[in-house]
């Protein structure tokens, strides 16, 4: 990164760690509902340790690393709120985000080195159609729902503009944001604010793509699918038009 790419991702990083340690005072109650509406949902008992869930690989990006890539998933699971993890998609969705990337060298993306990895809100939940349940439970946690999605798409487009405002004086690589998780942007979906949030505060609405989510390899089986119906071009062709096709579908 350029000594203003940086800077622009440390301020974000920092305010983002505050952020989640504000949203944290205010979720004293979280964790019990947490686990009743995940056991609700049928999922097995497990601990809730971090209701509220700041990525923790983002303190290891250096100014050395070269960011291509900004990928928003939507909000921290089982895997990611653990203590000895608290990091984003480090559960089985995002092995398969990783190997779709280590087995497309084409694509010159690092996951886990070339990527900012962010969600788009740090409330968890086990299943994130269970954030339904969690808003409607009281209206404290709704509004910190909607505010942490709507921060979240606000800081996460001012970093974007950033980063490809000063590649683009520099001519460098001008890096995409990829939202994966494409249902629940849908205007009725749980995170239809942070749809209109970024596009309304983003200057570079054209480097962003929306796709499925890699959790139950739906990614992977949609853009085989394209792929298919577009054998003519080439995979990072595809993965431009997959991308236009799914964002122009929101708005």
């Amino acid at each position: 990164m350029t000594e203003k790419q940086f800077e622009a991702f440390e301020n974000f990083r920092i305010s983002f760690k505050k952020e989640t340690e504000r949203w944290s005072t205010m979720a004293k109650e979280l964790p019990l509902l947490q686990a009743r509406t995940a056991l609700d949902g049928g999922v097995p008992s497990y601990p809730v340790e971090n209701p509220i869930v700041y990525n923790t690989a983002l303190d290891s990006i250096t100014k050395d690393d070269e960011i291509r890539l900004l990928i928003i998933g939507d909000n921290p699971g089982k895997e990611e709120q653990l203590s000895i993890n608290q990091k984003y998609l480090v559960g089985l969705a995002g092995k398969i985000g990783e190997k779709f990337f280590r087995e497309h060298p084409e694509l010159a993306v690092d996951f886990r080195r070339n990527a900012i990895i962010l969600n788009k809100t740090p409330v968890h939940s086990a299943k994130t159609a269970m954030l339904y349940k969690i808003a409607k439970s009281n209206p404290e946690n709704a509004a910190l729902i909607q505010e942490s999605q709507v921060w979240m798409a606000e800081a996460t487009a001012r970093l974007h503009n950033a980063l490809c405002r000063e590649a683009l004086e520099q001519n460098l690589y001008v890096p995409q944001l990829w939202l994966v998780g494409y249902g629940e942007l849908k205007p009725k979906g749980i995170f239809s604010q942070y749809t209109l949030t970024l596009k309304n505060t983003s200057d570079y609405w054209d480097r962003i793509k929306v796709y499925q989510h890699f959790s139950m390899n739906r990614f992977t089986i949609d853009l085989g699918e394209w792929q298919k119906n577009h054998p003519e071009n080439t995979l990072i062709q595809n993965l431009e038009s997959l991308g236009e096709y799914h964002k122009n579908k929101l708005i």
